[in-house]
């Protein structure tokens, strides 16, 4: 069932993306989908509650699906996910560009992290681009008491790959700080921003099922690129 629904969400990702379905116009419905696909219409449900939570629709009652536009990009603040499955999951079609890697000790002040110790780690930095132009600056510290060294083919790839497919770690949670700050004169230009223009960074360290911390991540985003979604659920407090 996983693999009906998400190739038929793939499938209408992609013809919103290239505008076979436009901006403003509304999706076959869900009967219609169900007839298309030769599928049922729970199947269908799914693709599409997959493509509302990616920012590809929105749901209005009594008429159907509505086409977003995709000028910005959904990032989850909840939740881990690499930016690998990210890029796949909302098709940006996106490139990475690796920029630095090298051993560093893990800037402390930077993250609001107490400790006792200097942290030696890998020190990647990366820059993600779609049709050439930058909207994410990525900066990893990767501890190297958990993980010794990473390759450049790694980096170009994914970290989060490698950890968990080829050393077998099992990531399970992370602390993050989202912050509004004026970029560094060298950061505005990786980022080809404008003198005024202030970036969206987000801050975490993360966590093994062990509770071990094997990574501080920084990521510096243009915010004309990405809305920041987050879900509550409300609880009271007496």
């Amino acid at each position: 069932m996983r693999n009906k629904f998400g190739a038929i969400y793939h499938d209408l990702a992609n013809k919103i993306i290239h505008h076979i379905y436009p901006v403003g116009t509304y999706l076959p419905s869900e009967t219609q989908l169900a007839e298309l696909y030769g599928t049922s219409r729970e199947t269908i449900r799914k693709a599409l509650a997959e493509l509302l939570t990616n920012g590809f629709i929105q749901k209005i009652r009594g008429k159907g699906s509505v086409v977003l536009n995709l000028q910005r990009f959904n990032f989850p603040v909840s939740g881990i996910t690499s930016y690998k499955e990210l890029n796949n999951s909302l098709h940006m079609h996106s490139k990475t560009e690796v920029l630095c890697i090298e051993d560093q000790h893990v800037p402390l002040e930077n993250f609001d992290y107490q400790s006792g110790q200097n942290l030696p780690a890998t020190f990647v930095e990366r820059l993600r681009t779609i049709d050439d132009n930058p909207i994410v600056l990525d900066r990893d510290y990767v501890l190297k008491s958990v993980v010794p060294n990473i390759s450049h083919a790694v980096a170009a790839d994914s970290l989060y790959n490698y950890f968990e497919n080829k050393l077998g770690l099992i990531i399970s949670y992370a602390t993050k700080t989202i912050t509004v700050e004026h970029p560094s004169k060298e950061v505005a230009r990786l980022l080809a921003l404008g003198d005024h223009q202030d970036v969206v960074v987000v801050r975490s360290q993360n966590y093994l099922e062990d509770t071990t911390l094997f990574e501080f991540t920084e990521s510096i985003h243009r915010p004309d690129k990405f809305n920041f979604v987050d879900f509550a659920r409300r609880q009271k407090i007496n």
